[in-house]
């Protein structure tokens, strides 16, 4: 399984960084590689993005299912492949430092799955965290 963290401070209240990331319209766009998303329901979304995983470029489509909508605070999603076995999970977490300013942490954990799962592993482990720091920061910029 690999994973990554990124913690960022911004200039905001939490509740516009709430409002920000309570919407999943706002944030999915912001996704490294992102081509399209889809909503099925207020939990669940289907997210189509290109992965580069070193010399191995492909596009990704996942079911991204919250799991906890935790105002004005956290976000938090699991992830499954739906042309890929891979599964994992994730947050956006909010923490409020004054009245005007706010830290926002990204997580995201991937574990592949199927016959390329060992080959994938070790590119994982640079990639994901890049990938959350890049989609935190995005996320930072827009708020």
């Amino acid at each position: 399984m690999a994973s990554g963290k990124h913690t960022v401070p911004v200039e905001r209240p939490i509740e516009t960084v709430w409002d920000f990331v309570s919407n999943i319209n706002n944030w999915a766009p912001l996704v490294p590689g992102y081509i399209e998303h889809k909503i099925i329901d207020d939990k669940q979304s289907t997210w189509k993005f290109v992965s580069d995983i070193g010399v191995i470029k492909r596009t990704l489509h996942m079911k991204v299912t919250i799991t906890n909508w935790q105002e004005p605070t956290k976000v938090t999603f699991d992830l499954k492949g739906i042309n890929e076995k891979f599964t994992g999970s994730g947050y956006f977490e909010a923490e409020q430092i004054t009245d005007t300013s706010t830290s926002i942490t990204g997580y995201l954990e991937i574990k592949p799955g199927g016959l390329l799962a060992p080959a994938i592993k070790p590119a994982l482990k640079s990639v994901i965290p890049k990938t959350t720091k890049g989609l935190t920061e995005a996320i930072a910029t827009e708020v």
